[in-house]
């Protein structure tokens, strides 16, 4: 698999000649939108840097860790050709006429999760109603991802306390201030029961199959600049195998691009190699159209889709090996 990736990384790279100077022209300087801060999970985004697969697709890649919202708008505005986002927040840009395109798979599941301490007295989304939940925003996969679980148990939002706490999870919940907290299954719970809590989850990937992270551009790079786009997605893949291959090498480029990421940190470690788990897969970069479906009808059976969108029109393999 990882020769593979690399001999269509190559093919990328060269076909991508005229639009992604790989070689002796001037790298395109661009911010890509991650949704979060600087994290170990963002791994495989730092080796692809760090190995040059990024600068020989033809770009010199900046990290954004703003909300994957703002991901959205920017790509969808044409400021910033990628973002990492999750699936559900394209088909929602679409709704409102925003032309960004899904292009490339990084999450095999759906990652959001609901946590909570183990004698709190949640251990289903039916549990959830009456209780105080914090989660980054009112908005992004989280709260999609809330929202799921809650229409799976028939629960109206207005049957609990929504809180905006940003990126302050682990903290709010050790401190008491909510009942449970909205995270990644790969990140809070493994800092939490690092503290010595015990907690227990609600993973909305055991409920219903949704459309998850990866990499978005626009319709105008699809349109014009196809061959930078999947020099840019090739890159991508290279540094996902690679990392995927080798952890240790992986956690250890990460630390340049995490401030304060301490050396062979046993938790991090463990975010690092929960997430590969949930990376692997026989088709890397590889859409799932039935998860588009699932996410397509989710978002119309729970009023956020006021009608139908053109599904095929918001994702494409084209630019996946």
């Amino acid at each position: 698999m990882q020769r593979f990736l690399a001999l269509i990384f190559l093919l990328a790279a060269l076909l991508s000649g005229c639009d992604s100077p790989a070689e002796g022209g001037e790298l395109e300087a661009i911010r890509l939108p991650m949704g979060f801060i600087p994290n170990v999970q963002f791994a495989p985004f730092y080796v692809a840097v760090e190995k040059g697969y990024f600068a020989e697709a033809g770009f010199e890649v900046e990290f954004d860790y703003s909300f994957e919202t703002d991901g959205v708008r920017l790509v969808g505005a044409g400021e910033t050709p990628f973002a990492v986002v999750s699936g559900e927040q394209v088909l929602l840009a679409r709704a409102q006429e925003i032309p960004v395109v899904y292009a490339a798979a990084w999450f095999r599941d759906f990652p959001v999760t609901v946590v909570a301490r183990a004698d709190a007295g949640i251990e289903t989304p039916a549990d959830l109603a009456g209780k105080r939940v914090g989660l980054p925003e009112l908005l992004g996969a989280s709260y999609i991802g809330l929202r799921a679980l809650l229409n799976d148990a028939g629960i109206d939002e207005s049957e609990l306390t929504l809180d905006s706490i940003g990126f302050n999870q682990v903290e709010a919940l050790a401190a008491g201030q909510e009942d449970a907290v909205v995270g990644y299954f790969s990140n809070e719970p493994i800092q939490l029961r690092a503290r010595g809590i015990d907690v227990v989850e609600i993973r909305v990937a055991d409920y219903v199959s949704l459309a998850s992270n990866g990499l978005i551009t626009s319709e105008a790079m699809l349109r014009d600049r196809p061959d930078a786009v999947r020099a840019f997605v090739a890159a991508f893949l290279q540094g996902l195998q690679d990392t995927i291959m080798n952890p240790e090498e992986a956690y250890t480029i990460s630390m340049d691009f995490v401030e304060g990421l301490p050396a062979g940190d046993p938790v991090q470690t463990e975010v690092l190699t929960t997430s590969i788990t949930f990376w692997r897969t026989e088709t890397p970069g590889r859409i799932d159209p039935q998860a588009w479906e699932n996410t397509h009808a989710l978002l119309l059976d729970m009023g956020l889709l006021a009608e139908p969108i053109d599904l095929e029109a918001a994702y494409t393999n084209e630019f996946v090996p």
